[in-house]
């Protein structure tokens, strides 16, 4: 049997020089330290009278939003939270408001954009970033700002752009204090990097079996509730870390049309392979839905397997869910030959932005 590309140390260094596989293999520790570093930050008092919370952030920035969103529901929390990409902010985002800018570089155009809108309404205001126009509009208008250090792909800083967050609205009591549950979860995550790190063969590595699955496949990743925002970052992880496409659908509103198109086009079929995302606490009529769009899709001719996501609580759930995600797309990226960690498309597409 030829040995898989996967479990040679010569792949790793020739696609990833870089060392992307360590910054994945390290996020438990990174969602401690930024943990730690926003349980630390002065924030004004009244920022504990606010209502509502706008995320104001792009891409591997702006995941850590769609998570914290996702998990209030889950926790059951009050407080609205949204997370605004774009460059239109909503009208109703001003001085009840804790609007958080989230950028990596500092630099996005689009939270740039959004961040002197907040500011000129009024909505209190906040920044986490390295540096760049963000820290310096933060400077110039008194506001608190996060500051932290990162050689790497904004995708790869997790732990800043949602365990910062987390602790935030946990300490202003926003949600519900999830500090006690951290342990576990990051003690979770590293038996996940036991699991399926790069040194597990992968005749017993489930990240990268996957990988193999949807290596030549246009990946579809269906979450529903804590795992939807998730299911996104697998599909986005997916785009950057193997440079192929992705889909991700949400259960239980897929339900609702999808079905009626499974069937075509026919020359599509061989090529899909869907991954549903199933949690330990689904909800029943979820867990009933998962397995009726299994059989649907099996009797249409498309390739589907369900992915059980453990975890004894939705926070456990979610970074465990994420992490395998990033583990796996990772993986699909080698056996595209690709390295995971360039960034050129994007890198042109910025600078076109910026002269026009």
């Amino acid at each position: 049997m030829t040995p898989s590309p996967l479990d040679s140390t010569e792949t790793y260094d020739r696609l990833d020089p870089s060392g992307l596989y360590g910054r994945i293999a390290a996020l438990p520790e990174q969602v401690r330290q930024a943990w730690d570093a926003a349980a630390a930050l002065t924030l004004p008092e009244d920022y504990a009278a606010l209502w509502r919370v706008a995320v104001l952030g792009m891409g591997g920035s702006a995941i850590g939003g769609s998570l914290l969103r996702a998990l209030a529901i889950e926790l059951g929390a009050t407080t609205p939270i949204e997370v605004v990409r774009g460059y239109r902010l909503p009208g109703h985002v001003g001085e009840h408001t804790l609007a958080i800018a989230s950028s990596a570089s500092g630099n996005t155009e689009e939270v740039l954009s959004l961040v002197q809108q907040a500011l000129d309404r009024g909505a209190r205001t906040m920044a986490i970033t390295t540096g760049g126009r963000l820290l310096d509009l933060a400077s110039q208008h008194g506001v608190p700002a996060l500051v932290y250090e990162w050689r790497g792909e904004p995708r790869a800083a997790l732990g800043w752009s949602f365990a910062t967050l987390l602790a935030i609205a946990g300490r202003l009591g926003l949600l519900p204090d999830t500090a006690p549950g951290l342990p576990a979860a990051l003690g979770h995550m590293r038996g996940l990097v036991e699991a399926v790190g790069r040194d597990v063969p992968e005749a017993s590595n489930p990240a990268k079996q996957l990988a193999r699955r949807l290596h030549g496949k246009l990946p579809v990743i269906v979450g529903a509730d804590a795992l939807m925002p998730v299911a996104y970052r697998w599909v986005t992880q997916t785009n950057e870390n193997a440079k192929s496409w992705g889909v991700a659908l949400e259960l239980p509103e897929m339900n609702h049309n999808a079905p009626l198109g499974y069937g075509a086009p026919p020359a599509l079929l061989p090529l899909l392979h869907v991954v549903l995302l199933r949690q330990q606490s689904v909800h029943a009529r979820i867990a009933r839905r998962i397995e009726l769009t299994r059989q649907q899709l099996t009797g249409a001719g498309v390739g589907v397997e369900v992915v059980d996501v453990p975890g004894a609580s939705a926070l456990e759930e979610m970074l465990w869910g994420t992490q395998f995600g990033d583990f796996a797309s990772y993986y699909l990226g080698l056996l595209n030959g690709a390295d995971p960690s360039e960034v050129r498309a994007l890198d042109w597409l910025k600078d076109q932005m910026s002269h026009s």
